[in-house]
């Protein structure tokens, strides 16, 4: 049975984790105070006030004290829901106004453009939010990438990223059997999840990255996409 779904993380990935903790972070940090105060009024950012008062056990919480949570929570690389809600919407109002255009690996945009021209149905599943994946992919150095994405996965519509749970969630949401998805990334905890839901899984080791020197465990290793043939009934490399 051939593929047909293939799922992307980001960070590491398809692009550089260092770039995202370098540039985007500071980025957002700078803004969620002014941000947040100047969004007060949109029930989803409320919302999301209210889930870090919830998280930080503190229901009364006035901004400052909120704003102090999220960069506590950065400063530790937290995959907090909120805080990621809150730096894709600050994201993506830097790339909507040219401030910001992101990232990616050398071979990552032509693989993407190779496999959604075979007909494999493309995904992403990140710890950022679907806004600022959205945001991220329709602002790349080679212009919108969207069309070749089908659909977007966070840890908020799916569930952690280190638990089988939320890729068969993603299995039943895109209506593609386990053995014909295939999901790629850097971090062997995520590929161990993705495998026991019944996936096939390969292993992204960037040179550099954060996570190289940690490995992939026993899954499929590769440097670069140009490695991997997604042609045949499993994912191989060349």
């Amino acid at each position: 049975m051939s593929l047909k779904a293939v799922v992307l993380d980001i960070e590491g990935t398809t692009s550089s984790t260092g770039f995202v903790h370098e540039t985007l972070y500071p980025y957002s940090a700078e803004r969620f105070a002014n941000w947040i105060a100047a969004h007060a009024d949109d029930p989803d950012v409320a919302a999301q006030v209210d889930a870090v008062r919830e998280l930080a056990g503190e229901p009364d919480a006035d901004l400052d004290r909120v704003v102090w949570w999220l960069h506590h929570w950065l400063s530790r690389d937290e995959k907090i829901t909120p805080l990621k809600a809150f730096q894709g919407w600050i994201w993506a109002e830097g790339f909507a106004a040219g401030e910001l255009v992101s990232h990616f690996f050398d071979d990552s945009i032509p693989a993407m453009r190779r496999w959604h021209a075979a007909g494999l149905v493309l995904y992403i599943f990140s710890s950022g939010s679907v806004s600022a994946q959205k945001a991220w992919f329709g602002n790349s150095p080679d212009g919108d990438l969207l069309p070749l994405l089908t659909d977007h996965f966070d840890t908020e519509n799916t569930g952690p990223k280190r638990q089988a749970s939320s890729y068969e969630a993603i299995s039943t949401s895109i209506g593609v059997a386990p053995c014909e998805t295939v999901f790629l990334s850097d971090l062997v905890a995520e590929l161990d999840a993705a495998r026991e839901a019944g996936w096939h899984t390969v292993g992204v080791r960037r040179t550099g990255d954060q996570y190289y020197d940690q490995g992939v465990g026993d899954h499929l290793a590769i440097h670069s996409f140009d490695e991997l043939d997604l042609s045949g009934d499993a994912p191989a490399a060349r």
